[in-house]
């Protein structure tokens, strides 16, 4: 009987804590006072990050994604399986492997809808090198490599089409308790293996969320932009975490291109899973 009353008591205590005191206890779990140390921040969902900023060795996690997009004359559908890993403190690794299945629209006018593939095979990793949590400030480094695959209907002539290299910069900051805004930004170098071309572009990846008092959940919003040669693109992205579990999330992501001329509305969903690690 005694357990049971401790354990109502405790419930009710809980619920008595104020929105402001439980992000505290929140946040005071993920930067517990012990080495190293590492600041909450929100991460994006659509340009996600490699690792948390801080990374403690043995965090990992695994990450599915579904989405579509209207690309005027067809529908594009995207689905991934990602998993990240800290193999040591402030070092996070991915594997990723991304897909793209398309669909013709009744009134494409006839133009040919592109092959079914898989993108990529993608590989990266980032290193924190800055993280202060009296500003509640982090900065890192990192790099992607993608080994982009031929489509279905060539696959395998050749197999690697072209290697694609993203060395990237990270800096995030959160105000007070709720507010997080973060900057993701590196160039793009495509190398052609047939042609021998090689191609650059410039993104700028922007971001801004607000978590929501007393949960791990937030709202926010993405602006992805990207610059190549006199051309610029750039799509907002709404977004919305929500907690399931304890170590399952999923978000939720729309695309709204702002300039772009091949693309329309897009949606996309990411299902989070952050198994438990000592």
């Amino acid at each position: 009987m005694m357990p049971i009353v401790l354990l109502a008591s405790s419930s009710i205590a809980y619920s008595q804590i104020s929105n402001t005191e439980k992000d505290s206890l929140y946040i005071n779990q993920i930067e517990e006072k012990k080495q190293p140390a590492k600041v909450l921040h929100a991460e994006p969902l659509y340009i996600d990050l490699i690792r948390d900023l801080g990374a403690r060795k043995g965090e990992r996690e695994w990450n599915l994604g579904l989405g579509l997009t209207d690309e005027l004359t067809f529908d594009s559908y995207e689905a991934l399986i990602e998993y990240e890993w800290a193999p040591m403190d402030r070092l996070g690794l991915e594997v990723e492997l991304p897909f793209t299945f398309y669909s013709p629209l009744a009134d494409n006018g006839g133009v040919e809808t592109p092959s079914n593939r898989l993108n990529s095979i993608k590989i990266a990793t980032q290193w924190s090198f800055f993280v202060n949590e009296r500003i509640a400030t982090s900065m890192a480094i990192g790099y992607i490599n993608e080994f982009e695959l031929s489509d279905f209907r060539n696959f395998g002539k050749p197999m690697i089409s072209r290697n694609v290299y993203n060395p990237f910069l990270v800096v995030a900051k959160r105000w007070g308790n709720n507010f997080h805004s973060l900057v993701y930004t590196g160039p793009i170098i495509v190398h052609e293996y047939e042609s021998g071309e090689v191609h650059t572009s410039y993104d700028v990846n922007t971001s801004f969320h607000y978590m929501i008092p007393g949960t791990r959940n937030f709202i926010g919003v993405e602006f992805n932009k990207t610059w190549e040669s006199s051309d610029f693109d750039m799509t907002m992205r709404p977004q919305m975490r929500l907690g399931i579990a304890d170590n399952l999330m999923i978000g939720i992501i729309a695309g709204v291109p702002i300039s772009r001329e091949n693309e329309r509305f897009s949606s996309f969903l990411r299902l989070i899973w952050e198994p438990k690690h000592k």
